[in-house]
Formats: structure tokens, C-alpha cells, sequence
């Protein structure tokens, strides 16, 4: 067996996409493409391994050295605070994390917030930037349902086309930054393979953009 680079992908539409631009530099691995539930695979001509893991992970695989290179959200990047090269912007997964609630609460005159999040540490640092005091309530999901039951006054998330908060009478209130999907290396890793890493990053600086959003 080849001893190639170990690639983490998210899985979920994200990983597709970033399985269709391998394909597009010469790095696909055609038994993904199958229905399956297997979650590693070997690729024979190239000596590459590919896992799919859950998307908030992939920094983690990547950051131990389980993984050499991996594909994953500029968000979960900021929010896990990652030891990990983060090596070109992938132009795809584009969205943005804001602060949304409720249309008639006056979120710019308070000084002090209760905030709801999958994002406590963007948002900490955020609202610290602001001047803005924070409780921070960390949940996992439905997020939106939040300032309807007073659980908090507004929430930070990833808004994509605005329509989930819509249909739960929310607007965005500000926006924190844009996300998109970033191409990382280990850092031992990059020293070690460095021209395999770095001739990925070169091929896919050539894609980067092309028709992948």
C-alpha cells in the first residue's frame, strides 16, 4: 500500500463539492462516487485515503495528524480556534454567520445581551469587539425558535439565503463575516509532504471559483 495523503471531507452537500473539484484537479476517488456506507477509502492508483467525517470535525482530524489535508468551513476554523494551515479559500460553501431576531427588537440600542449560538466563541469575540456585554447560550440546533420563547433576545448562525429565518418572522440584524470553504494542512504534515500538499493547492488556486457555487 502506497503511502500517500490522508484526506479528511465533510460529509453532507459541502463534501460533495469538494469531491467533485478533486476529481476536477486528478485527486477523485471513483468509489465515493457509489452509494455506501462506508466512510474510508483507498485510493490504489495514487495511495491516498479519504474519510468522511462529520463537518465540524474535519479540522480536528486534521489539526491531530490523522489527517494530512482536509476541506472544512472557515467557521468551524474560527470557532474551534484550529492549530492548522489554512491554505486557500475553496469559493465554494458560501454563506455568511450573523446576528438575527426579531424585526422590531432594538438590538442596536441594548448594551447588554442574552445570545443564542452553535457559536460561542465567534460570538464572544464578536460582541467584545462591539462593546457589548453577553450571555451566551450554547445550543445545538433549531436555534431560530429561540428569541420567539424568550430564551434569548437574538442569535448568531449561518444564514445562506435567509429564508429559515424568515418563515420564523426573524431578519438578520448585522452581519459578523462571510464563510466559505478552506483547503488546511497539518502542520507536520505540510514539512513532510509539502510538494504533494502544495501541488494540490496549486491546482485548486486554477479551479478555485470556476461554476463550484
Amino acid at each position: 500500500m502506497k503511502d500517500g495523503l490522508r484526506i479528511a471531507l465533510p460529509k453532507g452537500r459541502l463534501g460533495k463539492k469538494a469531491c467533485d473539484i478533486l476529481s476536477k484537479i486528478g485527486y477523485g476517488c471513483d468509489e465515493m462516487l457509489e452509494e455506501s456506507r462506508k466512510l474510508v477509502f483507498y485510493d490504489q492508483e495514487k495511495g491516498n485515503t479519504y474519510f468522511l467525517v462529520k463537518p465540524s470535525d474535519v479540522a480536528t482530524y486534521v489539526e491531530y495528524g490523522a489527517a494530512d489535508i482536509g476541506f472544512v468551513g472557515r467557521d468551524i476554523l474560527l470557532e474551534n480556534r484550529s492549530d492548522v494551515f489554512e491554505l486557500c479559500d475553496l469559493g465554494i460553501g458560501k454563506c455568511r454567520i450573523c446576528v438575527a431576531g426579531e424585526r422590531d427588537f432594538p438590538y442596536h440600542e441594548k448594551k447588554h445581551l442574552k445570545v443564542a449560538t452553535i457559536f460561542p466563541n465567534i460570538s464572544r469575540d464578536f460582541f467584545l469587539s462591539t462593546g457589548k456585554t453577553v450571555d451566551i447560550i450554547s445550543l445545538h440546533g433549531s436555534i431560530e425558535i429561540a428569541p420567539l420563547v424568550k430564551l434569548s433576545d437574538v442569535i448568531v448562525d449561518i444564514v445562506e439565503t435567509g429564508a429559515t429565518l424568515k418563515e420564523n418572522n426573524l431578519t438578520v440584524l448585522e452581519e459578523i463575516f462571510a464563510i466559505s470553504a478552506r483547503y488546511i494542512a497539518n502542520k507536520v504534515s505540510y514539512t513532510y509532504k509539502n510538494r504533494e500538499i502544495c501541488k494540490i493547492h496549486e491546482l485548486l488556486e486554477k479551479v478555485r471559483g470556476e461554476g463550484n457555487d
